[in-house]
C-alpha cells in the first residue's frame, strides 16, 4: 500500500514537471497562436526617428543624392551673339556716310537707282529722283545732265538741253548718303505756251562730270508734252527746295 503512494506520489511529480516545461516553450505565445514582435533594435529606433523628425524637402534632397536624379543643376548657360557696328560712322549700312567721303569717291552708276515722274500739282513738271542705294556716301555733279528728244531718233544733235542756274560753286561734289536721294525738278515749259510736240523722251545721266554717256537712262514722256524754253534745278534733298533752284535756272 506504501509502495502504491509512492508510485503516484512520481507520476503526479513528473506530470508537473512536463507541463511546466510546455509552460516555459509558448512563454512567448499570446494566446491566438501568432508571435508578437519584439521591441525594434537601438539602430533602427534612431534611424525611424530621424526619418520622421526630417523635413519632406530635405528627405527629397537625400534621396536626390544618393540616386543623382532629376533637380540636379548641370550648370549649363545661354550664350549669344552680340552685334558690332563699324568705326567709320556708319549705322547698319556697313560703309562710310560722311559727307567728305562723298566729295572724294564719284557715285557709280550700279549703286544708283533713277527714277522720273511727274510732279504733283504742276502739268509741265517733272521730278528726277536719284537714289543712292550703294553701302557708301558719294558725290554727284550738282545737277543731272538732262536732254530731251525723240525716242526713235538716230540723231541725236537736235535734242534740246534745259537751262540750270548759273553761277555755280563751293563743296567739289553735291554728297548723297547711303538710302537716301537727290532731288533735281526740270519744267519742260514753264510759261505753257505752245511748244515743240516730237519730244516724247527724257534721257538722264545722273553725273555729268564723271559718268560716261553710255550710263545714260531714258524715260518716256506723255503724249501731249510741249517743250518750249525747260529749266533744270540744281540737286536738292526735298522736291520743294528742287522747285525753287529750277526757277532760278537761266540766270547767273
Amino acid at each position: 500500500m506504501s509502495t502504491f503512494r509512492n508510485r503516484s506520489a512520481a507520476l503526479a511529480a513528473a506530470t508537473t514537471a512536463v507541463l511546466a516545461l510546455a509552460l516555459t516553450a509558448c512563454g512567448g505565445n499570446d494566446g491566438t497562436g501568432t508571435k508578437s514582435a519584439g521591441p525594434a533594435s537601438d539602430a533602427a529606433a534612431a534611424a525611424a526617428s530621424t526619418n520622421a523628425s526630417q523635413p519632406a524637402g530635405d528627405a527629397a534632397t537625400t534621396s536626390s543624392a544618393k540616386t543623382g536624379g532629376a533637380g540636379q543643376n548641370t550648370g549649363a548657360t545661354k550664350t549669344g551673339a552680340s552685334k558690332t557696328g563699324t568705326s567709320n560712322g556708319s549705322t547698319g549700312t556697313g560703309g562710310n556716310t560722311s559727307d567728305s567721303y562723298a566729295y572724294t569717291h564719284p557715285c557709280k552708276s550700279e549703286d544708283l537707282s533713277v527714277r522720273v515722274y511727274p510732279r504733283e500739282g504742276s502739268a509741265t513738271q517733272h521730278v528726277i529722283e536719284v537714289n543712292n542705294v550703294g553701302a557708301n556716301s558719294c558725290g554727284l555733279s550738282y545737277f543731272p545732265r538732262v536732254s530731251l528728244g525723240a525716242a526713235k531718233a538716230s540723231d541725236r544733235s537736235s535734242d534740246i538741253t534745259p537751262a540750270v542756274p548759273g553761277g555755280l560753286g563751293g563743296a567739289p561734289a553735291y554728297p548723297v548718303k547711303p538710302k537716301t536721294a537727290a532731288i533735281a525738278v526740270i519744267d519742260l515749259n514753264p510759261s505753257g505756251a505752245n511748244g515743240l510736240t516730237w519730244i516724247d523722251e527724257m534721257n538722264v545721266l545722273a553725273d555729268g562730270d564723271h559718268m560716261p554717256n553710255a550710263d545714260t537712262q531714258n524715260f518716256a514722256l506723255g503724249p501731249d508734252v510741249k517743250v518750249r524754253d525747260p529749266k533744270l534745278g540744281l540737286y536738292q534733298s526735298t522736291v520743294a527746295e528742287a522747285v525753287s533752284s529750277m526757277k532760278q535756272a537761266g540766270t547767273s
